[in-house]
């Protein structure tokens, strides 16, 4: 096993499907998307797990507690299912303060409240002193569908391509907090919960084909795993990717695409072009997605491929990212 087969990228890709999807493989599973969708009860629930391991574990804009409840909400909710109830299980290394842990789990629950989600169960692990570094936490969710048909599968010609914000911030600063840049650069992360964004936008009545959060990979890895999944090509505007000021400049330092740096506050969406300005509208209504603008467009079925097109009119591919870039991020 390598770093990068936990990195959201290629490597990631081909161990699920040449390890996980081999032995475990059912229809639930093999979608392949943030969270499964159960259908054996009348009222179908969304269901989804994640494990959250950021070092350090305190950044700029919040910590690894409102990070795994922010992380699997979006997970829920960018499948259409409005987060109910959450699992918290807890790995602590030996030594490991209590304040520390007691001030993970209260920004836990004030992101909590923020979805009106329960923490209906959990568990507590504590390890030997040196096999684990700092804290570990998984979560699980279960959601109540509330729009049927968002999947990576069904990203259509024609479809415009919107992001809610500028990409990478998540990654970006904890990489500088890492590297020791961040107190040159006003760098925060963008860490938050989804639903009420995406509530607004369903509510809006827009015919949304797929959404999904840009964490490990960035929008690079989202976007290619959309078109690999949906058999399409798609265009991004290279000039229209929101990316801020200091993110640009820690990517420059240290040779890193934004595109391929997480995110873990934003929300992209394939939107049918004509309703596309309603969803636009929908999100810039909120401060959550405030700057939220159409980044794209998908061209056709057939060649599975992302491409940008630069200010000067000429097209490259955008590839997602290979090896890991930043370990322990999210």
């Amino acid at each position: 096993m390598l770093l990068a087969h936990g990195g959201g990228g290629e490597e990631t890709s081909t161990l699920i499907r040449e390890v996980f999807q081999k032995h475990f493989s059912n229809d639930a599973l093999n979608a392949l998307e943030d969270a499964a969708v159960l259908p054996w009860s009348a009222d179908r629930i969304a269901f989804t797990t994640d494990s959250f391991t950021v070092d350090p574990p305190f950044f700029r804009g919040g910590d690894i507690g409102k990070l795994a409840v922010a992380g699997t909400v979006n997970d829920l909710c960018v499948m259409g299912a409005k987060p109910r109830f959450l699992s918290a299980g807890f790995i602590i290394e030996e030594g490991f303060h209590v304040k520390a842990l007691e001030s993970i789990v209260r920004s836990m629950a004030q992101e909590a409240s923020l979805s009106a989600l329960t923490v209906a169960t959990g568990d507590t692990k504590v390890m030997p002193r040196g096999d684990l570094k700092g804290i570990v936490i998984n979560t699980a969710g279960v959601g109540e569908l509330v729009c049927d048909g968002l999947s990576a599968s069904a990203v259509a010609p024609g479809d415009t391509i919107i992001v809610s914000g500028t990409v990478g911030d998540h990654g970006a600063c904890i990489l500088a907090s890492r590297e020791g840049i961040d107190f040159q650069l006003d760098l925060e992360s963008d860490c938050a919960s989804l639903w009420p964004l995406v509530a607004n936008v369903l509510d809006a009545g827009a015919r949304v084909h797929a959404m999904r959060d840009p964490t490990r990979g960035g929008l690079a890895a989202l976007l290619n795993e959309w078109a690999r999944q949906s058999g399409v090509e798609i265009e991004v505007a290279e000039e229209a990717v929101p990316v801020h000021d200091a993110v640009r400049g820690a990517c420059e330092l240290l040779g890193i695409e934004p595109t391929h740096l997480a995110s873990e506050g934003r929300l992209v969406l394939a939107v049918h072009a004509a309703d596309a300005e309603a969803a636009l509208e929908a999100l810039q209504s909120q401060s959550a997605g405030a700057g939220s603008c159409i980044i794209g467009t998908v061209l056709a079925s057939g060649r599975p491929r992302v491409v940008l097109r630069s200010p000067y009119n000429t097209r490259r591919i955008m590839d997602p990212p290979s090896g890991e870039i930043l370990p322990r991020i999210c």
